[in-house]
């Protein structure tokens, strides 16, 4: 069973999910998933990144393994780029509103909060707002096109294996 807990600022996330691993169970497997909010080299695990991101420094907690960590490269905006058809659907936007990218991970944080603003300021769901719209559009994303993303591909790859126990 998934159970998602959106967190609240980074390092309240980065808290709650440390406390939460010191009390898990033997059987419970618990994933951080949070914003890269930078570019990140593809050479290195989500925890080095965290660690030597100046604005987080996080150590990886004891008995966490490098599962336990997934980035949104560079935010989860991205993936809503890697299947623009969603976004249009859900905004009800011209299926040409959005560009078409075929590596969305590289596209910087500002020009993906641009591109989604530009698209859905005149839309009747207001322009795209992070609190309001991006919970529900993440939920109608086509995980085939996302995992076209090389960290959402690894997310999902984690949860499949996870999810078929230690014997797969």
């Amino acid at each position: 069973m998934l159970n998602i807990d959106a967190g609240g600022s980074r390092a309240e996330t980065f808290k709650d999910f440390c406390r939460a691993l010191r009390s898990a169970e033997p059987d419970e497997f618990l994933c951080l998933l949070v914003d890269s909010e930078d570019p990140v080299d593809g050479n290195k695990s989500p925890w080095a990144f965290l660690r030597e991101r100046q604005a987080d420094q996080w150590a990886k907690p004891p008995a966490a393994s490098d599962d336990n960590a997934h980035l949104m490269v560079q935010c989860m905006e991205s993936w809503f780029l890697a299947d623009p058809g969603a976004v249009e659907r859900f905004f009800k936007l011209d299926r040409n509103a959005l560009p078409r990218r075929t590596e969305p991970e590289r596209t910087p944080k500002r020009d993906v909060f641009a591109t989604l603003e530009r698209a859905t300021h005149a839309c009747t769901k207001g322009s795209y707002q992070k609190a309001r719209h991006s919970f529900a559009l993440l939920a109608t994303l086509d995980p085939d096109k996302v995992s076209a993303s090389p960290y959402a591909r690894r997310l999902f790859d984690t949860l499949r294996r996870r999810a078929q126990g230690p014997e797969a």
